[in-house]
C-alpha cells in the first residue's frame, strides 16, 4: 500500500464514480469547453481501468433529453459498471448505487459528474454523510455557469470534499513512474495534456542523439575551406 495521509489518493482505497455525462445535458455546459471536459472525462475512464479502480456510472433518464452516456467511458473501460436509476436526481438516491459502492469495501470516492451543481454536488453531499472521503473532480464535470461552479464548490468544500483536477488524479493512481505500465499512464497523460507531448518528443530526440549522434552531421557536410 502506498503511503498517504487523508488528503491524498489512496489507490486501493479508491472508487471512481462518472455521474451523468450525457450528451443532452453536455449541451448546458458553460464554465468549460465541451472538448477539454469529453477528454477529461475520456482519461478518466482509461486511467481508472489503468489502475484497476472500481468505476461506476449512471445516467439520469437518458431515454429524455439529458441523453445517453459519452460513449468513450465504456469503450475505454469495459469493466466500468453501469447501473440505470428510476428517476432520482440525486444518484446516492439510489439504493443500488449506493449497494454497489459499498460492496468495493473502499471509503475514497473519486466524484465527477454532469452538472456540477446538481449531479456531481448532490452525491458528494451525500456521500460525505455517509462517512467517505470524497475527491470532486472538477474539470470532469461542466456546469451551466462559472457562477454556479463557485457556490457550488463553496458548498461541498464547506461539507468537507476536496477538489481536484483530472492530471492531479492520474498522478496520485499512477503514484510512481517506478511500475511496468508506467509509459500506458503516460500515453493518457500525453492525450489529456498535448504540450506534454512535445516534452516527451524533445527527450526522445536528446536521447537519440546520444546514442546514434548529430543527425544533420554538419561537420561531414561542410567542405574544406
Amino acid at each position: 500500500m502506498s503511503n498517504t495521509i487523508d488528503t491524498m489518493i489512496d489507490p486501493n482505497d479508491a472508487v471512481l464514480l462518472l455521474i451523468d455525462h450525457q450528451s443532452g445535458l453536455f449541451q448546458l455546459v458553460r464554465d468549460i469547453e465541451l472538448p477539454v471536459l469529453r477528454s477529461n472525462v475520456t482519461a478518466l475512464a482509461k486511467i481508472s481501468q489503468l489502475a484497476k479502480i472500481p468505476t461506476f456510472t449512471t445516467a439520469s433518464v437518458p431515454d429524455g433529453p439529458n441523453g445517453p452516456l459519452i460513449p468513450e467511458i465504456h469503450k475505454h473501460n469495459p469493466e466500468a459498471v453501469y447501473i440505470p436509476r428510476t428517476g432520482q436526481i440525486n444518484a446516492w438516491d439510489n439504493p443500488a448505487w449506493v449497494d454497489a459502492i459499498e460492496k468495493t469495501g473502499r471509503k475514497t470516492l473519486l466524484i465527477a459528474g454532469t452538472l456540477t451543481s446538481v449531479c456531481m454536488a448532490f452525491p458528494t453531499l451525500s456521500a460525505l454523510a455517509a462517512g467517505y472521503k470524497v475527491f470532486t473532480i472538477i474539470d470532469a464535470s461542466g456546469n451551466w455557469s462559472q457562477m454556479a461552479t463557485d457556490l457550488t464548490l463553496a458548498r461541498v468544500v464547506q461539507a468537507g470534499a476536496m477538489p481536484i483536477d483530472t492530471y492531479a488524479v492520474i498522478g496520485e493512481l499512477m503514484n510512481t513512474w517506478n511500475r511496468p505500465d508506467a509509459m500506458e499512464f503516460a500515453t493518457v497523460m500525453v492525450d489529456l495534456m498535448p504540450i506534454y507531448r512535445a516534452l516527451m518528443e524533445s527527450y526522445d530526440k536528446a536521447q537519440s542523439v546520444q546514442r546514434d549522434g548529430l543527425e544533420t552531421k554538419l561537420d561531414r557536410q561542410m567542405a574544406p575551406v
